[in-house]
């Protein structure tokens, strides 16, 4: 399975340039059971970054453009009266699919908001008081963009948490940026032409090598100690919770998996530490007004943990 993982991995990397770090924390988390929140300015490849997965994946994949008017039915379905056949009928929404990508999700009000996240930790949908479980493989992407609030209803803190990572998509390098120009003009980039690495049967068994990955009572400690002490640290006003306790330890599983190892090392813990509290944690006032981010913050405190030996 580690050898289909290694020419997922290159494939991915191909297709989605100078997104490296992040297309290996993507599927760290749909491999660890999680959603992930994407942020980043239009124009950087989000959408092509998901659907790519999906394609590799060969799982099926469904967007939704969140806006103002969107109800809770457009993303979960509804039952409509058939007067054909004089009953109701359930139209399943875009919701039933193995990936979802819910574009600018803090453009729609909380409670459309909610419906998606009541799914992501449910696993399931309720329409008309009837229960249709979703997928086994359920991945939601959501994305937001960070330069423009007017019209956005904001994701609360509480629904930040259901995400196991937040990644941040920066602009490529100059070499890079220019490769993709290079494909587009030349017409040499068929986003059709991605076939599958991978099939849903052999994706569940390599979730399940996944869950034997060992974590030591060591690595244990210090995941734990580093998740306590942004609940003790000065700068940070709101520490995080035992809920991103859980998500550093999968996500480390599935790193390390993809590492080629089949035990967490301090290093791997280091490694998804920042998406997975970046979104969890809410800094002091002062500390905001000094110009500290929370990526800062996180590498501070994690640094300051001692590492086991």
């Amino acid at each position: 399975m580690k050898t289909e993982l290694t020419s997922f991995l290159d494939k991915y990397e191909s297709r989605i340039l100078g997104q490296s770090l992040n297309l290996r924390l993507l599927l760290s988390a749909i491999l660890a059971g999680g959603h992930v929140l994407l942020e980043g300015v239009p124009g950087t490849g989000k959408t092509a970054m998901v659907r790519t997965l999906a394609n590799l994946l060969g799982g099926t994949f469904n967007r939704i453009q969140f806006t103002p008017d969107l109800l809770p039915s457009d993303i979960t379905g509804s039952a409509i009266y058939n007067m054909k056949e004089s009953t109701f009928q359930t139209l399943k929404g875009p919701i039933f699919t193995n990936i979802l990508l819910a574009d600018e999700i803090n453009r729609t009000p909380a409670k459309t908001q909610a419906a998606l996240l009541e799914a992501m930790e449910e696993k399931q949908v309720t329409i008309q008081g009837e229960t249709y479980p979703l997928s086994e493989v359920f991945f939601v992407v959501a994305t937001q963009n960070p330069i423009e609030f007017e019209g956005t209803y904001p994701l609360p803190e509480a629904q930040q948490d259901r995400f196991l990572f937040k990644l941040k998509i920066e602009f490529p390098s100059f070499e890079e940026e220019k490769k993709i120009l290079k494909q587009v003009i030349e017409n040499s980039f068929e986003e059709k032409l991605v076939s599958s690495i991978l099939d849903m049967e052999d994706f569940l068994m390599i979730r399940r090598e996944i869950e034997k990955v060992t974590v030591s009572e060591n690595v244990l400690d210090y995941m734990m100690k580093i998740v306590r002490k942004t609940r003790e640290a000065e700068a940070i006003r709101f520490g995080a919770s035992t809920r991103a306790g859980i998500s550093i330890g999968k996500a480390a599983q599935a790193w390390a998996y993809l590492s080629g190892r089949d035990y967490v090392t301090p290093d791997d813990i280091k490694m998804v530490a920042k998406p997975a509290l970046r979104h969890r944690i809410q800094l002091s006032p002062h500390v905001e007004l000094e110009g500290a981010t929370v990526d800062q913050i996180i590498e501070e405190l994690v640094g300051s943990v001692p590492v086991p030996r």
